[in-house]
């Protein structure tokens, strides 16, 4: 059975699934949710949000959550280095990361930006997350120092769960990276994998 997974045209977060997907090898569909969605999308999933899993009878939101359902459901696998403890617990904090604090924090500044009142886009609250989304981005460099991967020697989920909140974050907020980031965004967006990835997003 193929998995589907549901997702806003050009949806950022849903590129997440379309790019593990592609680099474990699995069958995979993207299905397109439109804005708002319809009440057909809501009775499946009544938050509304994407992205959104189908496999089988297994239903499940929350990206990160999927990412790591289908690493333990269809793994081993290196994106999940589960036979190192130490890499293991990097990958996890990391992964996690890159929503509980860096991507949650974006989404609040999305909020302000396209949702509030122009008095409101900039004030206190917003200010001072926009603060903690720039300690969150040097925070990743720091962490990525000068080696190609955030955790080891090759590919984690937490390089694909962080590079793309740093992509919402670039792309939707106009944060500027330094420049150990941006080689790394770089790197990761010519991977084939992300390539493939980034088409389905597009539909």
């Amino acid at each position: 059975m193929t998995i589907k997974i549901w997702n806003f045209p050009r949806g950022a977060r849903g590129v997440r699934l379309f790019w593990q997907c592609e680099e474990m090898g699995l069958p995979y569909e993207a299905a397109a949710v439109t804005f708002p969605p319809s009440d057909a999308y809501r009775a499946l999933n009544p938050l509304g949000n994407v992205p959104y899993l189908e496999d089988g009878d297994v239903k499940i939101g929350e990206s990160v959550a999927i990412m790591l359902y289908l690493a333990e459901r269809y793994g081993p696998t290196p994106l999940l280095p589960k036979e190192d403890p130490a890499r293991l617990a990097r990958v996890l904090h990391l992964t996690v990361f890159s929503e509980a604090s860096l991507g949650a924090f974006v989404n609040t500044l999305l909020m302000a930006k396209f949702g509030a009142p122009e008095a409101d886009k900039q004030n206190w609250s917003a200010r001072a997350q926009d603060g903690r989304i720039d300690q969150f981005v040097g925070f990743a460099a720091a962490q990525l120092g000068g080696n190609a991967y955030l955790a080891g020697p090759s590919l984690t989920l937490a390089d694909i769960a962080i590079s793309t909140s740093l992509a919402v974050a670039t792309g939707a907020l106009g944060k500027v990276l330094p420049a150990s980031l941006v080689a790394y965004q770089e790197r990761l967006q010519a991977l084939p994998t992300y390539q493939r990835a980034k088409e389905k997003q597009q539909r």
